[in-house]
């Protein structure tokens, strides 16, 4: 082994695991965590909002891989344009415990570019101790072949044509190519909701983005042997070049201005499938990318998780209410900049309030 190689091996290996909204970044890191084979893991959760759920989601599974302090969550702040004053910081504090992880996994944001974080492993209070053992990133198969991420040339055409001062550029599809570009393997997620047809299309349509062979695996809830996704030993800190963004020129700054995210509280509920119907109307009527959060029914000891993306909604009950927490609910609701939050609120309030006097 020469002296590079022995220097790599001596690094904690770290995976940078990234993908858009409700791709599955969550299940899977939970899946790797409950595979974890003896592993010591820490866990770095970074989400767009001020208020976080999939840090807490984690945090209740009771795994010995990763007990609930050995997973950080920072959010209200994406870790691409807060290197210096959050990850930086989280990193040392992790290296500098008398009973440092073996490794470490990074959740990002759904809306974060992942070369920034990258090159963050070249600081030199990391590059010595940590490196990037691989990108992953997670794709969305259905999304995708429905065309979230890309606009329709035709009708782009016309309203040029029409109002030829009008910006056409997608924030949504440059954030989703710049996930790919960054990724040494793409997992194809939600592989069971496509038929061979369209999982062979959505195929095709990810090639098209990649820069460089770069390894595909299609997967239903992010379950795949962890041989295939840890021990890539890539060091993608020393491979930026092969990893273009669209935000190059801009040395990895981008704004967030194109996106948002707020908080609805929800009373207890004394059923939720209301509320889930009105809440998927809301998300068809508005411009909102993601919905996410807890909900308190009626006559339940645990809380009710819900995720949500696009018209597909998830939930189940996780972990018990505590003795000193309100049985209230929260909802984080993420879109683009400009959609209604009134418009928003008014027809989950609408719902809450049916409940209510139900």
């Amino acid at each position: 082994m020469n002296n590079h190689a022995q220097l790599q091996a001596a690094k904690i290996p770290t995976t940078i695991i990234t993908g858009f909204l409700g791709a599955g970044k969550t299940t899977l890191v939970r899946h790797i965590l409950e595979n974890a084979g003896g592993r010591r893991l820490a866990v770095i959760v970074n989400e767009f909002g001020a208020r976080g759920v999939d840090g807490e989601i984690l945090q209740t599974c009771g795994l010995a891989a990763c007990p609930e302090t050995d997973i950080v969550e920072l959010a209200n702040g994406c870790l691409c344009c807060t290197v210096a004053d959050d990850f930086v910081p989280t990193i040392e504090a992790l290296m500098d415990r008398p009973n440092p992880p073996e490794y470490i996994l990074i959740e990002t944001s759904g809306l974060a570019l992942p070369k920034p974080l990258i090159k963050a492993f070249g600081w030199p209070s990391i590059r010595s101790r940590l490196t990037v053992d691989g990108v992953i990133a997670v794709v969305d198969g259905p999304a995708v072949a429905a065309g979230r991420f890309a606009d329709d040339p035709a009708e782009v055409a016309r309203q040029r044509a029409a109002d030829p001062s009008l910006d056409h550029d997608n924030p949504l599809a440059e954030v989703y190519e710049d996930q790919i570009r960054a990724a040494d393997l793409v997992i194809l997620n939600k592989a069971d909701l496509l038929d061979a047809d369209a999982l062979a299309r959505v195929r095709a349509m990810i090639e098209e983005t990649l820069p460089r062979a770069t390894k595909m695996v299609a997967a239903t809830d992010g379950r795949l042997d962890l041989d295939v996704l840890l021990g890539l030993a890539v060091g993608a800190e020393n491979d930026l070049a092969a990893r273009p963004s669209h935000h190059d020129a801009e040395d990895g700054a981008h704004e967030h201005d194109d996106f948002t995210s707020f908080v609805v509280s929800v009373p207890e509920l004394t059923a939720p499938d209301l509320l889930l119907a009105r809440l998927g109307a809301a998300v068809a009527a508005h411009d909102v990318l993601r919905v996410k959060g807890f909900l308190a029914v009626q006559g339940k000891p645990l809380r009710l998780e819900v995720q949500g993306v696009g018209s597909r909604f998830r939930q189940n009950f996780t972990r018990a209410w505590r003795a000193d927490e309100a049985r209230e609910g929260h909802l984080v609701v993420i879109g683009r900049s400009g959609m209604d939050r009134a418009g928003i609120e008014t027809m989950i309030s609408a719902e809450i309030e049916t409940k209510i006097a139900g």
